[in-house]
C-alpha cells in the first residue's frame, strides 16, 4: 500500500503531494522535508529506495523532478519503481513531454491523473489509454 506520493524539484520544493493516509499538517511538512533532504543527498550510484520509519521510500529522478512515494515495508520496490516510470510515461503522453511547469499550472489534471491510477493507496490502473480516456473527456467539456 502506498502512503503518499510526492513530486519534488531539485530545490526541494514540493510541486504535488497526494496522501492516502491521514497525517497532521505539521507532521506532513516535517516528513516531507526530511525525506526530500535524504533523496537529494543521495548520489546517482546509490539505490533508489531506503527505509524510513516502518516504510520504504522509493524515488526516481526524471530531469528536474523527483517522484517519491512511501510504501509498506513488504511491498516490492521494483514494482513501485516500474509504476513511477509508468506514471511519468502517462504524464508525458498527456502533457506532451511533462515538465515542472505543466504540473504547477495544471495541478487539478495531475491530481485527476493520479486518482485514475491510485485509489486508497492501491495501484488500480496502469493502462495508459484507460487512464487518459477520462482526462480526454474532461478536456472536451465546454468551458
Amino acid at each position: 500500500m502506498l502512503h503518499f506520493l510526492l513530486l519534488v524539484n531539485k530545490q526541494g520544493q514540493t510541486r504535488l503531494a497526494q496522501y492516502y493516509k491521514y497525517f497532521p499538517m505539521n507532521e506532513r511538512t516535517s516528513m516531507e522535508g526530511e525525506i526530500v533532504r535524504r533523496c537529494l543527498a543521495r548520489s546517482d550510484n546509490q539505490c533508489s529506495f531506503f527505509p524510513y520509519r516502518d516504510w520504504k521510500i522509493i524515488y526516481r529522478r526524471y530531469a528536474s523532478l523527483f517522484f517519491v512515494c512511501a510504501a509498506d515495508d513488504d511491498d516490492n520496490e521494483l514494482a513501485i519503481l516500474e509504476f513511477l516510470h509508468n506514471l511519468v510515461e502517462t504524464m508525458d503522453r498527456y502533457f506532451d513531454n511533462v515538465c515542472e511547469l505543466d504540473i504547477m499550472f495544471n495541478i487539478e489534471r495531475a491530481h485527476f491523473l493520479l486518482d485514475e491510477m491510485i485509489m486508497d493507496g492501491q495501484i488500480v490502473e496502469t493502462n495508459k489509454a484507460n487512464v487518459l480516456g477520462p482526462l480526454d473527456l474532461f478536456d472536451r467539456l465546454p468551458v
